[in-house]
């Protein structure tokens, strides 16, 4: 498994907590601030981020969640519930010599770093969420209310649940599937086209790359080597671990059942593009900030802006997230 070239004064490393390995790379020294990824990806999304965060003063660690990278990889799916993320989250806090971080997620990362505020405000002292805005949890079983939603298709989700399904169509040609994955999900894949259906649905008994775009040039945010690493990564991992996450939706429905309706009462910052099926479709989530993100900083909409966040629009992001930082101090 290669690992990218780091600039000097930042570091990779493994750190142990609750028998689960946790691989970080971190740069700087100042209050803590967690960088949680998404799917599929890596504490290399954050490539753009952290090195303006240690710049700024602050002590950045981007980690390789559960079943990703160099980080522990269970073979168990409800070792990817949502609690034991958290629980990951606060022992690394802790193993790293801190009492509290600020905590910023991508994608599944924002849920993972919404859950990490609302259960444990102690530890995580300011959160941020990109791509899927926060909603409490609701009254209503998450694949259930998805297959309404998907109608005559599968949604995303749901097609992920079958262990092994999607495996089996990724890792046939993981470089090939990451490529039109990700363009496909960013600002600059062409409009969905409604005759033919978006990837955010699977037409029965068809795979989810049937829908996928691939372009001619690769966009400037995603270069030949980005994508390298990426390949190389869930081709030396797999990815039975990350779609375990989709696996737990309805698991960690039952497990946050207690927190339904709850806010988070620290301070906090959402960053989505206006082309990102999540942000568009949390429309409502954002409309309710005010009530379940009462210490809310920024709310902030990015014009053109697809799925990546961070790597497609870094400068914005990064003066977005200082912004914060220097905010919550």
């Amino acid at each position: 498994m290669s690992i990218a070239p780091l600039p000097p004064g930042c570091r990779s490393h493994v750190v142990h907590v609750d028998g689960v390995r946790l691989h970080c790379v971190e740069a700087g020294s100042g209050p803590l601030v967690l960088l949680v990824h998404g799917v599929p990806e890596s504490w290399y999304s954050w490539r753009h981020q952290w090195p303006a965060i240690a710049a700024a003063g602050f002590r950045a660690v981007a980690i390789d969640v559960r079943g990703y990278g160099r980080s522990s990889k269970p073979l168990a799916i409800e070792e990817y519930r949502m609690t034991r993320l958290v629980a990951d989250n606060v022992a690394l806090v802790a193993a790293l010599g801190e009492q509290q971080a600020v905590i910023v997620g991508h994608d599944w990362g924002a849920p993972i770093a919404w859950t990490s505020a609302m259960l444990r405000p102690d530890v995580f002292r300011a959160v941020a969420g990109l791509s899927v805005p926060f909603s409490p949890p609701s009254n209503v079983r998450p694949l259930a209310a998805m297959r309404a939603l998907a109608g005559d298709e599968e949604f995303y989700v749901e097609y992920f649940q079958e262990p092994g399904r999607a495996e089996a169509e990724i890792e046939a040609d993981v470089r090939d599937w990451l490529l039109g994955f990700m363009y496909t999900a960013s600002g600059d894949a062409p409009p969905p086209d409604p005759s033919v259906g978006t990837v955010a649905t699977v037409a029965r008994g068809t795979q989810m790359k049937a829908r996928f775009h691939r372009p001619d040039v690769l966009p400037a945010w995603l270069t030949e080597d980005d994508l390298d690493l990426y390949t190389s990564e869930f081709e030396h991992g797999g990815l039975r671990g990350p779609l375990n996450r989709y696996r737990n939706v309805d698991r960690d429905w039952d497990d946050l059942a207690a927190w339904r309706g709850a806010r988070i009462d620290v301070p906090a910052l959402f960053i989505g593009g206006d082309r990102d099926g999540p942000t568009v479709w949390g429309a409502p989530a954002i409309a309710a900030f005010a009530t379940t993100l009462p210490k809310l900083h920024r709310s902030i909409v990015l014009e053109g802006c697809g799925h990546w966040t961070q790597q497609e629009r870094p400068a914005q992001v990064n003066e977005a997230l200082l912004d914060f930082l220097r905010h919550v101090g």
